[in-house]
């Protein structure tokens, strides 16, 4: 297909990018050290730390497992909500020459056994809070080195009251123990002594292993190369750029890091872009605490605010959130799930600046496509392919549809991961003849070149943002005695915009709802969980005997 987006770009947006620019994502991240050391970096509950400081701090803890003797490639797992030793780790690990391996800190102990495994992971660095976690499975994996930090750590002396708040008073650090575990400070001082060897890293080299759900039922590691990484960094970088060059009165820009870091799209679009382009990073460590998120955000003033439809939704519903400073937005990034119009329309009535809704999976880096930063009005598309990406709209069969034809989204472009960590079998389904990716979703393209997404191909569930595969939540469900059948299903919902919902015929009469909750509750992390049951007493089935769950959802049977 002729890229017939390109005529719809914004002015100065160029057709390609030059992905030559970095070798490896550690090079990007000392160029911006190097650039911006007094400069803050991150700023989280009040504190914050300096390029200069973030860079020396990368350095020690890299050094640090490199005297552990790790070898390059090796597999290190970061498990921490929006903390300031996220952004330290994440640069210390590639810096090392190792793979970040993110992991959600609220993953129930199943499913850190499996990421931990499938990965291969050598090392972790968590936080205290989620510790019983891994003691639960730790045996059962090839973790030989576990850095525990607490959430004061790199707070000075406000970290001690910090830290005794958490403990102590909000009992939010359930009793741990972790043989022969080092404390976040005491590998920061340890490394300090040593020397970080430098590492030859190639475009080519992983970077990261971003998890997601797949049709097996289990979460499979997306492949995501240095140069994948740093394509889909300077894509967004231009693409925000319109917006950033009516402001030259801002001298450093402010991110609002709501989304956590562990997020592909958090990690992309607030962390790395924030540290290419020099900018001001602020933490919120619980975004689900709306009036602690406003408490920590007054007196800021917010130039980008990436989120998901959830959170805007929940900030505009807050009595508070008029108080915060918002004359300095350029742009409100919304991604991971559909933007409602009557949230967008409030947004920019309240803030001025419009959600630029855009669209991307953890396979591609993640952004695709997004509506250009100079639009005002809801477009209700997912706006146009990125610089150096090429969508196709195709049929089963693999052949492009004709323009405004409804077909699966394939995606070419440098942000295209490199294929599922160890699953060829996996890569081979999801990647057509000619290079693109399958997404599974299902959209039309207008004459203009913008996208809108129709229908799921694939039955995932996306909640608040999330990717849930009803496979996943089925196997789990399954293993109860009393269920003969299950089948997970999205529906619509109000705050998270779908919802699992279950369907179970009994194998046992005496089996209750409450008894499928507390069973889930132990096995699935909060936003797998069902949200509601429905017991039947048989489940629609095709012919070859395969549960239909699309007549499920849509309600047929």
């Amino acid at each position: 297909m002729e890229k017939i987006w390109l005529k719809s770009y914004p002015a100065g947006v160029p057709a390609e990018i030059d992905v030559s620019a970095y070798r490896s994502v550690s090079q990007l991240l000392e160029d911006s050290f190097r650039k911006n050391r007094e400069r803050r970096a991150f700023l989280c509950m009040g504190q914050a730390i300096t390029y200069g400081e973030l860079d020396a701090m990368s350095k020690k803890l890299a050094a640090w497992f490199q005297a552990k003797g790790l070898k390059p490639g090796a597999r290190v797992a970061l498990m921490m909500p929006n903390v300031l030793q996220y952004p330290v780790a994440i640069a210390a690990v590639l810096r090392a020459g190792y793979i970040v391996v993110n992991v959600n800190p609220l993953y129930t102990p199943r499913e850190l056994e499996h990421q931990l495994k499938d990965s291969g992971a050598e090392a972790i660095v968590l936080l205290e809070n989620f510790a019983t976690t891994l003691q639960a499975v730790l045996k059962n994996t090839a973790i030989k080195h576990v850095v525990v930090a607490a959430m004061g750590d790199l707070m000075g002396l406000k970290g001690m009251v910090v830290n005794f708040v958490v403990r102590r008073v909000k009992k939010m650090v359930p009793e741990w123990s972790l043989p022969g575990h080092v404390r976040f400070n005491d590998a920061l001082a340890q490394g300090e002594r040593e020397t970080l060897q430098p590492v030859a890293q190639n475009p080519d080299d992983v970077a990261f292993l971003q998890y997601t759900g797949g049709t097996t039922g289990v979460a499979k590691g997306a492949t995501l190369l240095h140069r994948n990484v740093i394509a889909n960094v300077l894509q967004s970088e231009v693409w925000l750029d319109p917006a950033r060059k009516k402001r030259p009165d801002i001298d450093q820009f402010v991110c609002v890091v709501a989304l956590p870091l562990y997020h592909i799209f958090a990690l992309t679009v607030c962390g790395l872009l924030t540290i290419r382009t020099g900018g001001l990073g602020v933490l919120i460590p619980n975004p689900r605490d709306i009036a602690g998120t406003i408490k920590e955000l007054k007196g800021i003033p917010i130039n980008t605010f990436p989120a998901v439809n959830t959170l805007y939704n929940a900030l505009l519903n807050h009595p508070d959130f008029a108080s915060l400073d918002f004359s300095k937005l350029i742009a409100a990034n919304g991604g991971g799930m559909a933007v409602q119009e009557s949230v967008a329309k409030r947004w920019y009535e309240t803030t001025g600046a419009p959600i630029i809704e855009g669209y991307g999976l953890s396979e591609t880096s993640p952004c695709v496509t997004c509506n250009p930063v100079t639009a005002t009005e809801y477009t209700g598309t997912i706006g146009l392919p990125f610089p150096s990406t090429e969508i196709s709209i195709r049929d089963d069969d693999n052949n492009e549809v004709p323009l405004g034809g409804a077909g699966e989204i394939c995606i070419r472009g440098p942000q295209v991961m490199a294929g599922y960590w160890n699953r060829p079998d996996e890569t081979a389904k999801v990647m057509t003849p000619d290079g693109f990716f399958k997404s599974g979703d299902v959209g039309v393209m207008d004459e203009r070149g913008y996208v809108k997404i129709v229908d799921r191909k694939k039955d995932m569930i996306l909640v608040s943002g999330f990717n849930v595969y009803p496979n996943e939540i089925e196997d789990v469900v399954a293993k109860l005695p009393g269920v003969f059948e299950v089948a997970a299903v999205g529906v619509k919902d109000r705050n998270s915009g779908e919802a699992v919902k279950l369907f179970i015929v009994k194998k046992d009469q005496s089996l209750t709802e409450a008894d499928v909750i507390a069973f889930c509750k132990d096995r699935l992390t909060g936003y797998k969980r069902p949200r509601s049951i429905e017991f039947r007493s048989d489940l629609p089935k095709s012919n070859v005997g395969k549960i239909l769950r699309r007549e499920l959802r849509d309600g047929k049977v």
